[in-house]
């Protein structure tokens, strides 16, 4: 059994970043510039922009983080996007979800420029995306793709299941799953909450990405021997015995699906870290298209 190490590639990834940052400088060019709204005062949201920033400080990027109240109107965040769209400065950008009630989030995300759409929701570059046409992927399955790839793990000709079927995750990903190229080439099932017999699907996959949020859903009598598993599920559950006073579990039955299979990705340290780095290589795309 292997660990999909997300860590570690991201690590990788960043560096390469990092290398092609310093060329840029070196050459007097514009370095990367990645901004990310953010609406209300969601911890977890916070965090996770936190970490992006963080994250374009190591690479060299420029970053900007526009923090607007939970009593924003729809109004005033399409002005702002409008504002982002229109500043020659900014590569790309990203509105962090959830957004609050009173905001209609297609509608925002069908405000942003598709050139700036470094997070891959626009429906112009989801739709590209589905066509086999170059352009942002979406980070989340960005990096499952990517590491696959860095591992080395066969798809061609492999039957594929995906549990969930949401935009940012597994409807990309059963797109990208049974596309020509590798990582693709596979026979792709689909799955999510209204499928029957669902075990019945598992035991057959050759290679499971399971992005539900529904804490250790996959238990090991659902996996074949050798399979390949991606755990995109993050959920935090209360823990007593940790200083936070929960602990991050994924979809995944880790402790005994990783007895069965292949591959398989850790939470935490696994698809997470991959998210922040291929936004990363989005913005860098973003940059170079705009050179």
């Amino acid at each position: 059994m292997t660990i999909l190490d997300g860590k570690k590639v991201s690590n990788d990834i960043k560096n390469e970043i990092k290398q092609q940052v310093d060329k840029m400088k070196d050459k007097g060019e514009k370095v990367p510039h990645l901004a990310a709204v953010i609406v209300g005062n969601d911890g977890a949201s916070l965090t996770y922009v936190g970490s992006k920033v963080r994250a374009c400080e190591r690479v060299g990027f420029e970053s900007t983080m526009v923090r607007m109240s939970n009593t924003t109107s729809e109004i005033e965040l399409l002005d702002k996007i409008e504002e982002l769209n229109q500043n020659d400065d900014i590569d790309g950008f990203i509105i962090q979800l959830p957004l609050p009630p009173q905001i209609n989030t297609q509608k925002v995300l069908m405000a942003v420029d598709p050139s700036k759409d470094v997070d891959g929701f626009h429906p112009e570059n989801f739709g590209k995306m589905a066509l086999d046409m170059s352009t942002f992927i979406p980070a989340t399955p960005f990096g499952i793709l990517e590491l696959m790839e860095r591992y080395g793990v066969e798809t061609k000709g492999k039957h594929t299941v995906v549990i969930g079927r949401s935009h940012i995750v597994g409807r990309p990903m059963s797109i990208l799953m049974g596309r020509k190229g590798f990582p693709g080439n596979s026979t792709v099932t689909l799955t999510h909450s209204h499928t029957k017999n669902i075990t019945q699907i598992t035991s057959q996959a050759d290679i499971i990405i399971s992005a539900l949020g529904v804490p250790n859903f996959l238990k090991a009598e659902m996996v074949k021997d050798g399979a390949v598993i991606v755990d995109v599920g993050i959920t935090r559950v209360p823990d007593e015995n940790s200083p936070k006073g929960y602990k991050i579990t994924g979809d995944v039955d880790f402790e005994n699906v990783s007895k069965k299979a292949s591959y398989i990705t850790p939470v935490p340290g696994g698809v997470g870290p991959m998210t922040i780095a291929m936004l990363l290589k989005n913005t860098l795309l973003a940059r170079e298209q705009r050179m």
